[in-house]
This record gives C-alpha cells, structure tokens and sequence, in this order.
C-alpha cells in the first residue's frame, strides 16, 4: 500500500455485502478504515476516521443512505461517497448528485466494477495530478 493509498468507509446494513467489499479492496490500493451497518454509524464513523471514500449502501434501516449522505457532506465536504443501490431509480439517483455522491456501484456488482469506479474516482480528485 502506498503512502497516498485512499482511506475507505464501508457501509452496508448487510454483512455479506461489507465482507464482499472488504474482500475485494484487500490487497489493492486501498485502506480501510472502518465498516458501519447503518447511516447513523456511519456519520459517526466519518467523524472518527476521516475516510477519503465512503463506500454507502442506499437502503438502510435508522437512517438511509440518502441522508447519511447529506450528513457526510456537511461535515466533511471533501469526502467523497459512492453510493451502492440494487435499485437504481431516477429519484434516487438524482437526489444522490443532488446530495454530492461522486459515483454508483450497481448491486450486483463485481470485483473489476468496484476496482474500476474506485480508481477513476481517486484519480479525479482535486489535486491528484501533484500528489503523483
């Protein structure tokens, strides 16, 4: 891992979904920095950790991925979030770039998809091209 490797939220009610996610980023280019099951844990977390990416579920229990976005981004702006959805509506999508979600991930996924939206994501990010 190198010294500029991304830090990483993973957030999903479903702990197949978490494990899957961790499984694939481990090993890559990445750091993860903690895991939640709902929004609520999730703004804590990105309180705690100061991730790069959050890797967010949309449907959630407590709070949805939707506001703990809007959270995310109030607290911390530079953050970016990926929003993961099985059921990618029009409304949920645009009320996600509303809310300044830097990407999906299309459940069901694979390895190449998650691998692929994470890096195109960190290599566009404010600055990239002098941290290289």
């Amino acid at each position: 891992m190198s010294r500029t490797a991304p830090k990483i939220l993973i957030v999903d009610d479903n702990d197949l979904m978490r494990t899957l996610l961790r499984g694939i980023l481990r090993g890559e280019d990445y750091e993860i920095v903690g895991e939640a099951k709902n929004g609520l844990l999730a703004v804590d977390a990105v309180q705690r950790y100061l991730p790069d990416i959050v890797c967010l579920d949309v449907m959630m229990p407590e709070m949805d991925g939707l506001e703990a976005l809007q959270a995310i981004k109030e607290f911390r702006p530079e953050t970016m979030v990926v929003m993961i959805t099985g059921s990618p509506s029009k409304e949920n999508v645009e009320e996600s770039i509303q809310g300044g979600a830097a990407g999906f991930i299309i459940k069901p996924f694979n390895a190449a998809k998650v691998l692929d939206t994470l890096g195109r994501l960190w290599q566009s990010r404010p600055g990239a091209a002098a941290v290289q």
